[in-house]
């Protein structure tokens, strides 16, 4: 066995793809992070002022009256918050 050279594995593996991440397609990386990741913004809904909750690749998921609510919201879901402005 030799110890001062690293084996390469016959087929890719997921650890290969999060290392060449500079060559990933649109589609891949729209879902990157979409389990992980809510976006929020501010967003006017029947004349009222209101937080539109979005999945990483923009699908909306909820609306929250508030700043607070939409963070506990997603926190709750186990996700982390981003904004949008």
């Amino acid at each position: 066995m030799n110890t001062n050279s690293i084996e390469q594995p016959d087929e890719p593996t997921a650890i290969a793809a999060i290392l060449d991440i500079r060559h990933i397609s649109a589609e891949q990386l729209g879902q990157l992070g979409l389990q992980q990741i809510a976006y929020v913004k501010p967003v006017v809904v029947n004349g009222s002022a209101c937080f539109a909750i979005h999945a990483a690749d923009g699908t909306p998921m909820a609306l929250a009256g508030g700043l607070d609510v939409a963070m506990a919201a997603i926190a709750q879901h186990e996700m982390v918050p981003a904004q949008v402005h």
